[in-house]
C-alpha cells in the first residue's frame, strides 16, 4: 500500500491502475448519492505556498465527502525553510493532523515533509512534478476513450512539472507521451535519464507541433508562463509562437482527438478560445476529476480499508 503520494515515479503500473479504479468507483458512488465516511474524525493540513482554485477546492470537497475535514494554511503563515526548518514543520503538523497536502515551489520541501513527518504526505504541486493532475488526466482519458493503453498523448508546451508527470503516467498506462516544444524548453538530460528505457519509445520529444499531433488521441496544453516565471513572459511568448492549440492544429490530429488543459488557461495565447470550448474539449471534465482522483489518493493513504476498497473497485 502507498505511504505517500509524492511522484508517479514511486508507483508501479498496478498501483497506478488501482488508483484509477478507486477514483472511478468513488465517482460512480457519488453519482448514486452514496458518500463515504472512511475519513471521519481525520484532518488534512493543506499548505499552500502557491495559490490554486482547483487544488484547494478539490481537496476540501474530497475530504468533506469522505467524512473528514481540511485546514487551509497559507505558505507565509508557515514559512517552511524561512521561519523554521521544514523538518520541524513536518513534526509539528504530524502531531495535529492525519495527513499533509502541500503545494510548494521546491520539490525538496515535499521530500522533507515526508522524511520528517509521521503522516502521509501528498504532493499538490512542486517544481518537479504534478502527480495529482496527471492521475486526474488519465482518469479523464479513460472515461472518454475507454482505455489508457496504446494512446498518443501530445503535450504542446515546455517540459514543465505537468509534462514530466504526464510522461510518467503514460509509461505506467502503456501509452506514449509526445512533447512538442521549442529546443530551449525541452526535457533535460536528468529528465531523460529518469525515463530510462521508455525514452525514445513511450516518451519522445519533437520541435515541430504539426509533426507531433499526427495520429494524436489527445492534445494537451498548459500556460507558457507559469507562476514565478513572469519575468520571462516576453521571451516565452516569442519562443512559443506557432505552438498554440487552435483549429488548424486540431485538424492535423485524429478526427476524434480530445483536447485537454490543466487550467488556468490564457485563452488565445497557448490555446484559442474556440479550442477550449471545442466539441471535443474535455477540459472541464478534467478539472472535475481532480476531486475524484484525489479522493482515491486520500482514501488509500488515510483510511484503514485500502485493500477492501481496491477489491470493491475492481469488481
Amino acid at each position: 500500500m502507498l505511504t505517500h503520494f509524492i511522484s508517479l515515479n514511486d508507483l508501479t503500473a498496478d498501483q497506478f491502475r488501482d488508483l484509477l479504479a478507486v477514483a472511478a468507483y468513488l465517482k460512480r458512488r457519488r453519482a448514486q448519492g452514496i458518500l463515504e465516511s472512511a475519513l471521519a474524525g481525520k484532518t488534512l493540513a493543506m499548505v499552500f505556498e502557491k495559490p490554486s482554485l482547483r487544488t484547494r477546492l478539490s481537496f476540501e470537497v474530497a475530504m468533506t465527502e469522505l467524512g473528514g475535514r481540511s485546514l487551509y494554511i497559507r505558505g507565509e503563515e508557515v514559512g517552511m525553510g524561512v521561519r523554521e526548518p521544514t523538518r520541524d514543520v513536518a513534526r509539528v503538523l504530524s502531531r495535529y493532523v492525519q495527513g499533509i497536502m502541500a503545494r510548494v515551489f521546491k520539490h525538496q520541501s515535499i521530500l522533507d515533509l515526508a522524511a520528517h513527518g509521521s503522516v502521509p504526505v501528498i504532493n499538490g504541486l512542486s517544481d518537479e512534478c504534478h502527480p495529482c493532475q496527471a492521475l486526474a488526466d488519465f482518469l479523464t482519458i479513460q472515461e472518454h476513450l475507454g482505455a489508457i493503453t496504446g494512446l498518443r498523448v501530445v503535450f504542446i508546451g515546455d517540459a514543465n512539472n505537468v509534462a514530466r508527470s504526464l510522461a510518467r503516467a503514460a509509461v505506467l498506462a502503456g501509452s506514449q507521451l509526445v512533447l512538442a516544444c521549442p529546443k530551449n524548453y525541452a526535457f533535460t538530460q536528468a529528465d531523460i535519464a529518469s525515463f530510462g528505457s521508455a525514452w525514445g519509445k513511450q516518451v519522445i520529444q519533437v520541435h515541430d507541433p504539426v509533426e507531433a499531433v499526427a495520429g494524436a488521441h489527445v492534445l494537451y496544453s498548459d500556460v507558457w508562463t507559469s507562476m514565478g516565471q513572469e519575468a520571462e513572459k516576453a521571451e516565452r511568448l516569442q519562443a512559443f509562437h506557432g505552438y498554440q492549440i487552435n483549429d488548424t492544429l486540431i485538424a492535423k490530429a485524429r478526427g476524434d482527438v480530445r483536447i485537454m488543459h490543466c487550467l488556468p488557461a490564457h485563452r488565445d495565447e497557448e490555446i484559442t478560445d474556440s479550442a477550449v470550448d471545442h466539441q471535443r474539449s474535455i477540459i472541464f471534465d478534467q478539472a472535475e476529476n481532480r476531486m475524484h482522483a484525489q479522493k482515491a489518493i486520500l482514501r488509500l493513504l488515510m483510511a484503514s480499508d485500502g485493500a477492501a476498497v481496491i477489491a470493491a473497485a475492481r469488481t
